[in-house]
């Protein structure tokens, strides 16, 4: 993952994840405000489970580039068995996939089985895959302490927001601002990771004073001095805010379109039965009236004007 493609790929997966939930979530809400239920995973029309196998499947690319594509020997291991030190960050990298991996392929069988449980068990299994993801970028083994250190550790903030939003779901299943964030922070995973991507890999882009240094077979940011390290950080932070102002103006825009687009579906009952609802409450209404002294009228009303001395005559 320490290269330019290890992250825009993972990152242009994620932002398509989260734009795909964030879309799916406004809709739902739109359109049934008042019974709407988060999901964590949308299925389509056409193949049901098209999301999870697309996840199941860039996670065994994944697995399989960390782990016997991208090394040189194609092999994780030393000769003796044991895990050589520069592919450490290999075999973490690959314990994140393998745990979406784990999440998407229990999420389909719950879902074929339907048990009692199945929400809370399919976002109990997103919320361990997204703790496994901030836990293991937080105890890196790689050197994360300059400019690709202040990357990582402001992606960790967003993985935490994915990671507690996803959890706030199990207790708040309804909560349609809980699951609005939670798609916009895995968005937002994707657009930064895919920044990091371009930023630290691409000669043109090396902040001032800083450049590329290839160490244990991985091209890393290394500063001349104190100043152009701290230059460099500082920026990052920077970019790290326009694109939180970005991502918070893009969700807005997306949901007032949507919410355009998808009216409310209004519930109507048929004429038949609000015919006959009227008719009964009429009757009851009319019983009400017609009882005078504890004894039941008559069909026929009798009136003032209506006396037994004008049917003699």
């Amino acid at each position: 993952m320490g290269t330019m493609v290890g992250h825009v790929a993972p990152g242009f997966g994620f932002f398509l994840i989260g734009l795909w939930h964030l879309l799916n979530h406004i809709r739902l809400h739109s359109l049934h405000p008042k019974s709407y239920t988060s999901l964590l995973w949308f299925p389509t029309s056409r193949i049901r489970y098209l999301e999870l196998f697309l996840i199941m499947g860039v996670c065994t690319a994944s697995i399989s580039m960390e782990l016997f594509i991208g090394p040189e020997k194609h092999e994780p291991f030393d000769a003796d068995g044991t895990i050589p030190s520069n592919h450490l960050h290999n075999f973490e990298h690959s314990n994140i996939s393998l745990t979406f991996f784990i999440y998407a392929l229990f999420s389909i069988i719950l879902d074929k089985i339907q048990p009692p449980a199945q929400y809370g068990l399919t976002l109990l299994l997103g919320a361990i895959a997204l703790g496994q993801q901030f836990l293991l970028f937080h105890l890196h083994s790689a050197d994360h302490m300059g400019v690709e250190g202040q990357y990582h550790w402001l992606l960790q903030i967003v993985i935490f927001v994915s990671f507690f939003t996803t959890l706030l779901g199990i207790g708040y299943p309804k909560s349609f601002l809980n699951s609005f964030v939670r798609s916009l922070s895995i968005l937002f995973q994707g657009v930064w990771l895919m920044v990091m991507g371009i930023m630290l890999w691409t000669p043109e882009y090396i902040p001032k004073g800083c450049f590329l240094n290839s160490e244990e077979g991985h091209k890393v940011v290394r500063c001349h001095d104190h100043e152009a390290l701290e230059r460099a950080k500082s920026l990052v932070n920077i970019s790290f805010s326009w694109y939180l102002v970005g991502i918070a103006i893009f969700g807005m825009c997306v949901y007032l379109s949507l919410y355009k687009m998808f009216p409310e579906n209004v519930e109507y009952q048929s004429l038949t039965k609000v015919d006959d609802q009227e008719e009964e409450d009429d009757d009851v209404e009319a019983q009400k009236r017609n009882k005078v002294g504890g004894t039941k009228a008559s069909f026929l009303p009798v009136g003032k004007s209506f006396e037994l001395k004008d049917m003699e005559r």
